[in-house]
């Protein structure tokens, strides 16, 4: 396909009532005869393979029992007790590869019982009632621990260290906290600004406060949050994007899929948001897939998803892959981008090399391929990115925080976890159970007698 000849981005391509409806919640909740059908359909299996799927270890059976007793608080209970962002996880987890990959019901009917949704269903029943908060806090303990990071492994560290009583203070370098639950997730799968109505109930525990606007640069400051707290928790995500590394790279029409969705989700009105009529996603996770889809929904004619290997090495789950093709997107494999092309300073496509595998290792055919593209989309993943850790001694591994297996890294008192901590899988409930189980550990070491 050859090259536009005029690159097409701008805002307003579809009626207001479109925006609307291709924005609107993409799985809606269970309505109650829905969740009792659903729920009934779990056999309560003891040492249930689902639990032990779970990163957070919710006990799965226990919470949708009782949501078939009607009991809708007691189960929300259970869900958050393991795990304080399970509205959002309930949301946004892979549980198809997770705890209903496992569910037994798979063998018996080939169809899991739909544990990401009753989850849901249990969650927001609570969010929505007259007292949501069902945690107390524990009485206060004089200890001050510093948050760096408002997402999901710092809410969820903060949340678990004032629960039992500790004071927390987060920094965040965002206008607001949430940070991937906020910024990241395509709008569909967290519409009705549930990421601030969670982050509200973590913080109405008590004892927590936020900066915002707040960021790490230079190890003064690290060193100052190490001397003026008690402990110090990290979990800052991965600041930097990928870069592609190819001629035409800072044309205009090219940007981060990261800040293309960081930018969507901050828009109140999208029939504001320009797109381009022929967008290229280059990349092959879980932000590629969002950043095609919302490109589509937004107006875009034509989408192409292109991944440098095979269909069996996407890090975006297989129902992630079917989302995207079944709202339109391309996706292309055995093409890697050797150059942008275009006119003018402006992008009008990407020239691909085809890939093979030769001798276990990727190499191109020598093929090529161009693809036109109004906008370039980039998806190749992130970095941690900021100088500062390593300058102030801690131990990276992989470009990222190394730590122990509570999240403590190699500075004495600094713990760290999600997507900054070496050896995850950055999935937003893994995040959880880093900031949860660093919680445990800097209360243990704070209360030592």
């Amino acid at each position: 396909m050859p090259p536009a000849a005029q690159p097409d981005i701008r805002a307003g391509r579809l009626s207001a009532q479109d925006y609307a409806v291709h924005f609107g919640d993409a799985t809606p909740r269970l309505t109650a005869s829905q969740a009792l059908l659903e729920a009934e359909r779990c056999l309560y299996c003891f040492d249930a393979p689902c639990a032990t799927a779970c990163p957070t270890s919710i006990d799965v059976p226990s919470f949708i029992k009782r949501i078939a007793d009607g009991n809708l608080r007691g189960s929300a209970r259970t869900i958050l007790e393991s795990n304080p962002l399970g509205g959002m996880c309930a949301r946004v987890c892979p549980t198809e590869n997770l705890c209903e990959a496992v569910c037994v019901k798979n063998t018996q009917e080939s169809k899991p019982v739909a544990i990401g949704r009753l989850q849901r269903y249990a969650v927001d029943a609570l969010m929505e009632s007259a007292k949501p908060q069902i945690f107390t806090r524990a009485r206060a303990t004089g200890k001050k621990v510093a948050v760096v990071g408002a997402g999901p492994a710092g809410l969820a560290c903060a949340y678990t260290l004032a629960r039992l009583g500790h004071s927390v203070v987060v920094f965040d370098a965002k206008p607001k906290p949430g940070g991937l639950n906020e910024y990241g997730l395509a709008s569909y799968k967290t519409p009705n600004n549930f990421a601030q109505r969670e982050v509200q109930w973590l913080l109405d525990i008590g004892g927590i406060e936020i900066q915002n606007n707040w960021k790490l640069e230079s190890p003064q400051q690290l060193q100052a949050l190490r001397t003026d707290y008690d402990a110090l928790f990290l979990g800052m995500g991965l600041s930097s994007t990928h870069q592609l590394g190819v001629p035409g790279e800072s044309m205009q029409g090219v940007q981060d899929a990261v800040d293309f969705i960081a930018t969507l989700r901050q828009t109140a009105d999208l029939a504001t948001l320009p797109v381009g009529r022929t967008v290229v996603v280059i990349g092959g996770g879980m932000t590629a897939v969002d950043a095609a889809v919302q490109s589509k929904l937004l107006g875009a004619e034509t989408v192409h998803m292109v991944y440098r290997r095979g269909p069996e090495t996407m890090t975006s789950s297989r129902d992630e892959q079917e989302w995207a093709q079944t709202h339109g997107v391309n996706i292309q494999h055995w093409l890697a981008p050797v150059e942008v092309v275009g006119e003018g300073g402006h992008a009008t496509g990407v020239r691909f090399a085809r890939q093979a595998m030769v001798g276990g290792k990727l190499a191109p055919t020598g093929e090529t391929q161009v693809i036109a593209a109004d906008m370039v989309l980039k998806a190749i993943g992130q970095q941690l990115g900021n100088p500062v850790l390593a300058q102030a001694g801690l131990q990276l591994q992989g470009g990222r925080i190394a730590t122990d297996a509570t999240g403590l890294s190699s500075l004495p008192g600094v713990w760290a976890g999600g997507d900054c901590r070496a050896g995850g899988q950055d999935l937003t409930v893994e995040a959880v159970e880093h900031g949860k189980q660093s919680a445990r550990a800097i209360h243990a070491q704070l209360t030592r007698g």
